[in-house]
């Protein structure tokens, strides 16, 4: 039997529109852009509350944090037109 490497698998990194972001092999990231949606990239899926899919439609998607988009889970932009504030990080205490 073949000894497994102890070593972590690295992580995948990329280019999009001007920021690097890092993608797992076969797993997912998901980065709170700051005053805006939560950007999903890699190999997810989308399931409703009773466990139906939701299509995405695509490996990137974002997804609404203001409560305010028409096409929710999604974002549609609207946090522009709301105002929406929240940081890029974490908020507050858990």
């Amino acid at each position: 039997m073949p000894q497994q490497s102890k070593r972590p698998a690295a992580d995948s990194t990329s280019l999009t529109r001007g920021r690097l972001t890092r993608e797992r092999p076969g797993g997912v990231s998901i980065v709170p852009y700051k005053d805006g949606p939560y950007i999903v990239r890699g190999d997810f899926q989308v399931l409703a509350q009773d466990g139906t899919e939701i299509d995405a439609g695509r490996r990137t998607i974002a997804l609404c944090r203001c409560g305010k988009s028409r096409t929710r889970p999604f974002c549609d932009g609207t946090h522009q037109l709301v105002r929406f504030r929240a940081p890029a990080g974490r908020e507050g205490e858990l």
